[in-house]
């Protein structure tokens, strides 16, 4: 297992339902391949730092993703056909960062 941390900027004019929908699907496709979705932190609505689409705000997802990794470009796939997503970013954490965080194990001591 691998732990990572994906960004998710959804667009601002995406109702509730719409939000719900993208998480679930994401949370589908992590989960089909034996992954889980250890947290999602809803950051809300933002003002981008220079306007994209013409839109200058969106609404920011961070999740933490524990997976082997073999279903993130089913993950990447449909995050750049949705048209509700304006922009992703995927990074894996470090193997020490990701313990720390309690995604891979248990954490260190001290």
């Amino acid at each position: 297992m691998r732990a990572y941390e994906l960004m998710v900027i959804i667009d601002a004019d995406v109702d509730d339902a719409g939000q719900k929908a993208v998480l679930a699907r994401i949370g589908e496709l992590v989960e089909a391949d034996g992954g889980r979705i250890a947290t999602t932190d809803l950051w809300g609505k933002r003002r981008y730092a220079y306007p994209i689409n013409k839109k200058l705000e969106g609404i920011y997802v961070v999740l933490e993703i524990s997976t082997t990794a073999s279903n993130l470009h089913d993950v990447d796939r449909f995050l750049r056909l949705a048209d509700e997503v304006v922009r992703h970013k995927n990074i894996r954490l470090p193997d020490a960062e990701a313990t720390r965080r309690g995604l891979l194990g248990e954490p260190a001591a001290g």
